[in-house]
């Protein structure tokens, strides 16, 4: 092997040499074309010459791979052939490099024997690595929220992950996630609430290169166990939790309006009282004041310019004044009689005779 590519080295040169002294007259006219390819798969590059050329060179990354001569091509490794092509007067030269690999990526140059002109492009690869979804087919609860992980391992560049749901859903969502340790991975994470059985498909997509690559899995729905309720960390149906939420808020609304109406029915309430218990003791103040006025006019007036005696010398007094007022009854009642008249009204005292006290009252 090595002693064949030697030989075919040594005839490219030699050949070079011997055009080197011909010269050549044509030039490139179109160069080649960006070109981005799949690891594996092959690469095209295209170099428009015009008549009159005498070799043609095409090297990647520096290094000469293929050359043509007006007889033939001159190949030197099976993974870089050629292809040649007439259009009008100018003459295309085609590069294929099969199975290409990430080193492959580089400059390709198209150049002339004895020419300042060449012509360049440049090679991208990609590589498509493995796209799973660990687990494989999944069982899941309805109504209940779960999460679908896809992984994209060894990817250059990292491609575009996305979802393709075949299940009845009544929330769904994905996010993707870099992996730290490793930079030509990513995992993208679908969160759904499933309501029935069907498939999921996760679709990685190649940027610069209309190929994809899926993977799916079947997503079985079965009812929720009865005694799921009354387990911990069990979490209700969306459609519960908001019927919850809206049912408290109604609640609490009706609560507080009770409490403003109560408030107000309290404070009227209050107000109708004190007003009553202020009437009432307006009226009992005003006929205290009216039996009290009535009983002053009734009574006459009182002698307040009397002073009780002591009693012992109250029942002395009294001992000795009985026997005088028994002997000067008489003459005192007719002398008073003498002197009463039809036309006036003198004061009339009395002595009242008491154990303990004597009152003068004096009528008029």
């Amino acid at each position: 092997m090595e002693g064949a590519a030697e030989k075919g080295v040594l005839a490219v040169l030699v050949v070079l040499a011997g055009l080197a002294a011909c010269g050549s007259g044509s030039e490139i006219i179109e160069g080649p074309k960006n070109v981005t390819a799949l690891k594996g798969s092959e690469a095209r590059f295209n170099c428009t010459i015009s008549q009159g050329w005498k070799l043609i060179m095409w090297a990647l990354r520096g290094t000469v791979v293929l050359s043509m001569t007006p007889n033939g091509s001159i190949i030197t490794n099976d993974r870089f052939t050629s292809a040649s092509y007439q259009e009008g007067a100018n003459f295309i030269s085609e590069m294929i490099i099969h199975d290409v690999q990430l080193s492959d990526a580089g400059q390709v140059k198209c150049s002339l024997q004895n020419s300042d002109r060449d012509g360049a492009a440049f090679l991208s690869v990609q590589v498509m690595g493995r796209l799973l979804i660990p687990g494989g087919s999944l069982v899941v609860i309805e109504d209940n929220p779960c999460n679908i992980t896809c992984r994209a391992l060894n990817w250059t560049p990292l491609p575009d992950l996305s979802w393709e749901i075949g299940v009845p859903v009544s929330h769904s969502s994905y996010y993707s996630i870099l992996e730290p340790e490793d930079l030509q991975s990513v995992e993208s994470v679908l969160a759904l609430t499933p309501q029935g059985n069907g498939t999921v498909t996760c679709v990685a997509e190649m940027k610069g290169l209309d190929v994809r690559e899926s993977v799916t899995v079947r997503l079985t729905v079965v009812q929720p166990p009865l005694d799921s309720i009354d387990k911990p960390g069990t979490s209700l149906p969306t459609w519960a939790i908001v019927l919850l939420a809206v049912s408290l808020s109604l609640l609490l609304i009706l609560v507080i309006v009770l409490i403003i109406i109560l408030c107000c029915c309290v404070s009227r309430t209050e107000k109708e009282e004190s007003s009553y218990q202020s009437e009432i003791r307006k009226s009992a103040t005003m006929k205290t004041s009216k039996d009290t006025l009535g009983t002053k006019l009734e009574s006459g007036n009182e002698n307040y310019g009397y002073h009780s005696e002591p009693a012992s010398l109250h029942d002395k007094s009294s001992e000795a004044s009985v026997p005088e007022q028994r002997s000067s009854r008489q003459p005192h009642q007719e002398s008073n009689h003498h002197q009463l008249g039809p036309a006036n009204h003198p004061p009339v005292s009395f002595n009242m005779g008491s154990p303990k006290k004597v009152r003068n009252v004096t009528l008029v």
